[in-house]
């Protein structure tokens, strides 16, 4: 076969290598559950919404800290602290019908972000200022450290049996409480020698931090799938009836099962 002149210098032409049909599909459809998966990654970053913490592996990132109502005429509070490190509670605003599970913060000092002390099971809550949360040995409560001591590390104990209250352990073994200060809000104290009602915390986070939302809603975006998707898996246009059976086999978990049914039902077709 004669081949073109060349010269010296000339730019060399990639050839564009042909592909089949079934290869150009294949292609098209990892490319399109490339960009679904993309799109459900970033819904999730994107998640500011509230959600109540049940375990002590869901405390991490931004978090409320909902205190007990110490008396029928104390408003529902969180814990906070301003600028200067005081730490106190203030009342909560974003609420629905008083329900503490509902709470979400209004304010940034009632934001804490939670994590834990390395090399340890306890965990450190810096305040809104970059200063971290920490209690003395007579039970005050300040926020004006820059570094984590131990009497900035708490040990965090989840109630048997109801997954959504923790108590809040110090340094002396002591209890972070809220008790009655004839305002509408509780004073907080760290002074408690035991667990009780007055000890009993909720702890509200942003959902993109709680493993189990995360895997939930990854889960309900993975079951989200086009018909062109679904024709272009089983390589054909598909009836109303198949494209609801396989949505259904998405979430049942047997999609590549029906998938393949429905691939041997087609040569079967063809050879009848």
């Amino acid at each position: 076969m004669v081949k073109p002149l060349t010269f010296k210098g000339d730019k060399k032409i990639k050839k564009r290598k042909h592909r089949s049909r079934d290869e150009e599909g294949k292609r098209q459809q990892a490319l399109q559950a490339a960009a679904s998966s993309a799109l459900s990654a970033d819904a999730v970053a994107d998640d500011d919404t509230w959600v109540s913490a049940e375990s002590l592996g869901d405390i991490a990132g931004p978090v409320m800290i909902v205190l007990p109502s110490t008396s029928s005429g104390t408003r529902p509070a969180a814990l906070a602290c301003d600028a200067n490190g005081k730490v106190f509670a203030i009342p909560i605003e974003n609420i629905v019908d008083g329900n503490p599970a509902s709470a979400e913060p209004h304010d940034v000092r009632q934001v804490w972000v939670a994590n834990r002390v390395v090399g340890t099971e306890q965990f450190r809550f810096k305040g809104h200022h970059g200063k971290f949360l920490g209690c003395d040995k007579y039970g005050l409560f300040s926020a004006t450290s820059i570094a984590v001591s131990p009497l900035e590390s708490f040990t965090v104990d989840i109630t048997e049996g109801s997954p959504e209250i923790f108590h809040f352990k110090t340094f002396s073994n002591t209890y972070l409480s809220s008790q009655a200060s004839g305002k509408d809000v509780p004073d907080v104290r760290g002074d408690a020698a035991e667990t009780n009602l007055n000890t009993a915390l909720r702890i509200r986070m942003q959902a993109r931090f709680k493993p189990q939302f995360n895997a939930q809603k990854e889960e309900k975006a993975r079951e989200k799938i086009s018909q062109r998707e679904l024709e272009a898996a089983v390589g054909r246009r598909l009836e109303d009836d198949e494209v609801k059976m396989l949505k259904r086999a998405r979430r049942n978990g047997d999609y590549h099962e029906k998938i393949l049914d429905l691939k041997v039902k087609d040569k079967t077709d063809r050879h009848a």
